[in-house]
């Protein structure tokens, strides 16, 4: 049952109880925000919040900048991004591979292309299609290339562009549109101011767009709830209304799916962060909702199917069992778009244990599923016979690792993968056809020495009984005497999965210099599909916590680290994790690098998009939701305590996802109980805190200097 239906569930008295203590609450959330010392610092860029924040660089950046290791890590990752024999893959189409590409002559990046033959040769002749670095300079901007969406993506070379450009790398954008043809603007184009906005082509005179269309148009997360048809020299205010949802949604947005033939046109509402209204835009304009679980995915359109995941048990109309969370099925769209009658529905994949669904692909003749288990991925592809059965064959792809589908789609035949795993670096195999063995086109060349270093997962077991699995990247025959510097690395929400990825950075400037590397694989993520998520959220989040103290624990136990010797890491989500660490076990950790964080869980829905994620975290306005929140968040938690770690915060003033204003509330706080702690506030950047590789390598440098004087010294 939802909010609303419980509440209209509730007796009169009992809703005036609930009123009354719902205004004792706000009166409490006020009075915490009168009584909060720091919260001038969540005024971005006010002079007096950018004057602490350079005095924290000031004093921060040359305890690690001037440590004699300094310059050699970040040398090294500089050398990372200046390798000349990086995977050149992007995607491909027409005959041309293209990619974007960045390096040390091109930090904001280029977008160039190069003939398949060639490059599959290894000899291609790169040209530049688009050079960011040059726009940046011809306009005096600080543009940040955050993609692209083509008219036509069958026809690449030849059609139009939205160019989403944004001003140092906010989630924020300008759309422009750009002939790639001609390799410019479009005189009097499409052009959509900045905001956090969504566009989708109808034809080459019309889009779908859902934007900033003035006060009262955002949600209260700040994303677009109104969709409107904006027409070729039409003004914004002069675009016509398509569908509305409300201030209190996510977000709403429009898309297409190519069906093989032709696109077809939906509309997603998210009345929260997870869950999901889907809406068919007919040819006359109307819209027809679809009849779906509150958590699906739409995956792709074909023969009138529509095929999608499902993030919960789904029982569809008209039939008796449940389809279990985490499937993948095909329904027919006429039936999904009726009101009355049985949905039929076809199961294509169910879970297994400990297995989890990654990703869906269309391909011409059927699908490309990756699935991961034991948090090890494998890619099938799926074809339906005569009579409507599916079977699927393997993929040849290595295995133990992060096998995956990097292009393909359903109007063409090729397929090209890609495999990867800790000290294997990545590479691209490619299929003609389905029925074809991948064969292996680029491989990376190793950025590491992995010759002495081996892989092993582990399990801990969490305070309630739960397996958590994690891996170990160390040197083999690591003495088991407590002694390692070891970094452990979470994150924990959002149905996120953390693979077994390779890392140059990780392997460069720790695991080759005998750090050891843990992933570990708490819940909260998507590792074993929707039940692995859930089990964490909103009032049961402590598991997540529990968790991640479990793993470190473990690693204690079996001797591979020492508290002394044991750092963390995580960032925005994975910082709030960092922040629970130190306020509830800070005598297990020397080292903790938070990045981007929430900290604040009191005010953070009230901060840039933090309102959207309050069905992950709940809402701390909501009398029951409230103390679950208090109970954990870190700032208001903080207390000084000994032994506490002396962190290293790094975070964006540009970051317009989490605000800035939950590291330096933190930070300032641990400066007025006398608690030592570093702060590097990147000026420019996103929500990746980081605008440019150059930015990035030092970044990674700085956070290696970290990790060596705490863990190391």
């Amino acid at each position: 049952m939802n909010r609303r239906n419980l509440l209209a569930a509730i007796s009169t008295t009992a809703l005036g109880f609930l009123a009354l203590n719902t205004s004792a609450l706000a009166q409490t959330a006020a009075n915490a925000v009168s009584n909060d010392p720091f919260l001038w610092l969540e005024e971005v860029e006010g002079d007096k919040a950018l004057s602490w924040v350079r005095g924290q660089n000031a004093r921060s950046l040359p305890k690690l900048t001037q440590d004699p290791r300094y310059a050699k890590l970040e040398e090294d990752a500089l050398n990372i991004i200046r390798a000349k024999d990086r995977l050149t893959f992007g995607s491909y189409a027409d005959g041309f591979v293209s990619n974007f590409w960045q390096d040390t002559n091109h930090v904001r990046g280029i977008w160039r292309r190069a003939d398949f033959t060639a490059w599959r040769l290894g000899s291609p002749a790169w040209e530049t299609v688009l050079d960011i670095d040059k726009l940046a300079k011809d306009e005096g901007k600080n543009w940040v290339y955050q993609g692209s969406n083509p008219l036509d993506p069958h026809d690449i070379w030849n059609t139009r562009l939205l160019l989403d450009l944004s001003n140092g790398g906010k989630d924020a954008d300008t759309k422009r549109e750009w002939d790639v043809k001609t390799r410019s603007f479009v005189e009097g184009g499409f052009e959509l101011p900045e905001a956090k906005s969504g566009a989708v082509w109808v034809d080459k005179d019309t889009l779908l767009v859902s934007t900033d269309w003035g006060a009262g148009s955002m949600t209260e997360s700040g994303y677009a709830y109104i969709v409107k048809r904006l027409k070729r020299g039409q003004k914004l205010e002069d675009a016509v209304e398509v569908y509305r949802g409300t201030e209190k949604d996510v977000a709403v947005a429009a898309f297409r799916v190519d069906d093989g033939t032709r696109y077809h046109y939906f509309i997603n509402r998210a009345p929260t962060f997870f869950t999901t209204e889907t809406f068919y835009l007919e040819a006359d304009g109307k819209v027809a909702k679809l009849d779906l679980p509150s958590k699906h995915s739409l995956q792709g359109l074909r023969a009138g199917l529509v095929y999608l995941t499902l993030q919960e048990d789904w029982t569809p109309r008209g039939a008796k069992k449940a389809i279990t969370a985490g499937s993948l099925v095909s329904a027919p769209l006429a039936a999904l778009k009726a009101k009355t009658g049985a949905i039929a529905t076809t199961t294509i994949y169910a879970p297994g244990p400990r297995e989890a669904l990654q990703d869906v692909t269309m391909a011409k003749t059927g699908l490309y599923v990756t699935l991961s288990t034991n948090v090890k991925s494998a890619v099938r592809y799926y074809t339906q016979n005569a009579k409507g059965a599916w079977s699927f064959k393997p993929v040849a792809l290595p295995a133990n690792g992060v096998a995956s589908v990097v292009d393909a789609g359903i109007r063409q035949e090729e397929a090209f993968f890609s495999y990867n795993d800790f000290i294997t670096p990545p590479s691209i195999l490619f299929a003609a056809k389905p029925s074809d063995k991948p064969a292996t086109v680029q491989a990376q060349a190793a950025r590491f020495d992995a010759s002495n270093l081996e892989v092993n997962q582990y399990e801990a077991t969490s305070k309630d009984g739960t397996k958590i699995p994690y891996f170990v990247i160390a040197k083999k025959g690591l003495v088991l005497d407590g002694t390692a510097p070891t970094l452990l690395y979470g994150y924990g929400g959002f149905e996120v999965s953390l693979l077994p990825n390779y890392s140059a950075m990780n392997g460069k400037l720790w695991n080759e210099r005998g750090g050891v590397y843990v992933l570990a694989n708490i819940r909260g993520g998507g590792e074993f599909g929707p039940a692995w998520h859930t089990a964490g959220l909103k009032g049961k989040r402590q598991v997540i916590y529990d968790d991640f103290i479990g793993v470190a624990e473990d690693l204690i136990a079996r001797k591979i680290t020492s508290p002394r010797r044991l750092g963390i890491q995580g960032g925005s989500n994975g910082g709030l994790l960092m922040g629970v660490m130190m306020t509830q076990r800070p005598e297990l950790f020397q080292a903790v690098v938070c990045q981007v964080p929430l900290l604040d869980m009191l005010r953070y829905h009230k901060l840039l998009a933090g309102a959207s994620w309050v069905d992950e975290y709940g809402d701390p306005d909501v009398a029951a939701e409230r103390p679950w929140l208090e109970q954990f968040s870190p700032y208001q938690n903080l207390k000084k305590t000994s032994p506490f770690p002396e962190a290293f915060f790094l975070t964006s003033t540009k970051d317009d996802r989490v605000h800035p204003g939950h590291a330096r509330k933190y930070a300032a706080k641990m400066e007025s109980l006398g608690m030592p702690f570093l702060y590097y506030e990147n000026i420019d950047g996103g929500h990746s805190a980081a605008a440019n590789l150059v930015e990035s390598a030092k970044q990674r440098a700085l956070v290696a200097t970290y990790l060596m004087q705490k863990l190391v010294d």
